[in-house]
């Protein structure tokens, strides 16, 4: 059951996401070589904490993390530990908060010191996708235009979306209805209606598409073991259009 959200709520979804979307921008200024992910993860969390929050995936069906560090082929859901951040590491940072709550889920990839063209290229595509997919965001929209704007901005450059994983609802709970993929055809799913909340999140990958999960039974990788970037904005559908709630 897809659940829409009233003014009060969208009100509280706006703090959490803020707050998400605050610790992203200092985070991933913070990331740089010589730097461990735990380290990373150690002061996304002192932040989150000190804001009165908490790290919404911290012990979320287990996850022994403050927040998810995917490394290069990495894709999503990587554990923070002692890996050390090196030059030329595509570093993807996502977070979610709890406040007050309500649930904010955010998402951003980080260069470190990238030269490769097409990483670079992949990167940015993967952004730009976002962007392109919330454009459809609209009242009387279906679903699935988001989910198709997306694939088609990254299929167009020439690389991949993750399809084993997907968006979702937000709002009291993190994952809540409806699934949002990103790839599909468009004009199809549940019609898009005022105080709808959705965590929308391309998965890029610079090669295939197919996945695996490691044997820590969290962290996914793409298969050919090219890099992923990975983004992702907690958004409220209005009356006047999508407003994205972790613009920090």
């Amino acid at each position: 059951m897809i659940v829409l959200k009233q003014v009060p709520e969208i009100n509280a979804m706006r703090a959490s996401g803020h707050l998400a979307g605050t610790v992203r921008d200092k985070v991933a200024a913070a990331v740089a070589p010589g730097v461990t992910t735990a380290e990373i993860a150690d002061y996304a969390g002192d932040l989150i904490e000190a804001a009165g929050a908490t790290c919404a995936f911290l012990g979320y069906r287990g996850f022994p993390g403050k927040i998810c560090i995917s490394v290069n082929e990495e894709v999503v859901h990587g554990i923070p530990g002692p890996r050390v951040i090196a030059m030329g590491d595509v570093v993807s940072l996502d977070f979610g908060v709890y406040l007050d709550g309500f649930y904010g889920d955010t998402a951003t990839t980080v260069l470190v010191g990238v030269t490769d063209t097409d990483v670079i290229r992949m990167v940015r595509v993967a952004e730009k996708s976002l962007y392109v997919g919330l454009e459809k965001a609209v009242v009387g929209g279906r679903l699935s235009d988001v989910s198709h704007a997306i694939q088609r901005t990254v299929e167009m450059a020439g690389f991949t979306v993750v399809r084993d994983f997907v968006g979702h609802g937000i709002g009291r709970a993190l994952h809540e209805d409806p699934q949002v993929p990103n790839y599909g055809r468009a004009g199809r799913g549940p019609v898009l209606k005022e105080g709808m909340t959705l965590a929308v999140e391309p998965m890029v990958n610079q090669g295939k598409a197919a996945t695996r999960v490691l044997s820590d039974g969290w962290t996914v990788v793409a298969r050919d073991r090219k890099v992923s970037a990975h983004f992702e904005h907690t958004i409220a559908i209005g009356a006047d259009g999508v407003e994205i709630l972790t613009k920090g």
